[in-house]
C-alpha cells in the first residue's frame, strides 16, 4: 500500500527546476517591493521598479533600435531577463505561484532541460508574436505569465496524450486554457485589459507544439496512443 508523509513539505517535493525559474523572481521583487516601500535604497529607490522595467522589458520601439544598431547584449539580456520583472508585487506574486503549480505538475514528468526549453521557449516565441501585433511601439511586455502560459501548454499536452490514450475526447484537456481566456475576456471587457495576451496566446501554442520533442518519448509517444485508441 502506497503511504505519503502527511508532515511532510510540498516544498520539498517541488523539482529543482522549478527553484531555479522562481527564485530569481523572488528575489527581484524582495529588491523592488523594499524599494517601492522606502524600505531600502534611500528617497530614489522608488523609482527602482520604473527602471528595471525600462532596462528589461521586450517593447516593439526598444528592440527594433537594438537590432538596427546591433547591440546585440542588451537585446540578449532583455529577452533573457524580462520573465523574472513584474508591473507590480501582486503580479510578482501570482506569477511565482503559477510557476510553482505548474512547473511541478510538467517538471514531474518532463526532464530538467525540457522544463527549461518549454519556459523559455514560450517567453521567446510568445514575445515575438507580441512584437510583430501589438499596436503601440512602447507597449512593453514583462513578467513570468508568457512563460506561464507555456507551461500550461505543456500541461495539456499531457492531458491531452492521456485522454487520447483511453479513447477519451482530447478536446477536454484544453479546457484549462479556455476557461482562463475566457476570464481574461471578462476582465477586459469589465476593466480594461492589455496586450500581453497577444504573447500568452502564443506561449500557450509554443509550450504544446515543444512538447512533441520535449516530453518524453515526444512524437513517438504521441503516435502509439493513437494507434492504440
Amino acid at each position: 500500500m502506497y503511504e505519503t508523509d502527511p508532515n511532510a513539505s510540498p516544498f520539498n517535493q517541488l523539482p529543482w527546476i522549478v527553484w531555479a525559474l522562481v527564485l530569481p523572481m523572488i528575489a527581484a521583487e524582495i529588491v523592488l517591493g523594499l524599494a517601492q516601500a522606502e524600505l531600502i535604497g534611500g528617497p530614489t529607490a522608488i523609482g527602482w521598479r520604473g527602471h528595471a522595467i525600462m532596462n528589461y522589458a521586450v517593447a516593439p520601439n526598444v528592440v527594433d533600435y537594438l537590432w538596427i544598431n546591433r547591440v546585440w547584449d542588451e537585446l540578449a539580456l532583455r529577452f533573457v531577463a524580462f520573465p523574472f520583472i513584474h508591473h507590480t508585487t501582486t503580479s510578482a506574486l501570482f506569477g511565482v505561484v503559477l510557476t510553482l503549480a505548474l512547473g511541478k505538475m510538467v517538471g514531474e514528468v518532463f526532464r530538467w532541460w525540457a522544463v527549461l526549453v518549454v519556459f523559455f521557449g514560450a517567453s521567446w516565441l510568445g514575445a515575438l508574436a507580441f512584437l510583430q501585433l501589438v499596436p503601440y511601439e512602447n507597449y512593453p511586455l514583462i513578467g513570468a505569465y508568457t512563460g506561464v502560459y507555456g507551461l500550461i501548454g505543456a500541461f495539456t499536452f499531457l492531458l491531452w496524450v492521456q485522454l487520447i490514450g483511453t479513447g477519451s475526447n482530447g478536446y477536454r484537456a484544453f479546457t484549462l486554457i479556455g476557461m482562463l481566456l475566457f476570464v481574461q475576456l471578462v476582465f477586459g471587457v469589465l476593466f480594461g485589459g492589455g496586450y500581453e495576451w497577444i504573447a500568452e496566446v502564443a506561449g500557450f501554442a509554443t509550450g504544446f507544439g515543444l512538447s512533441f520533442i520535449a516530453s518524453p518519448g515526444g512524437w513517438g509517444r504521441v503516435m502509439a496512443r493513437l494507434r492504440n485508441r
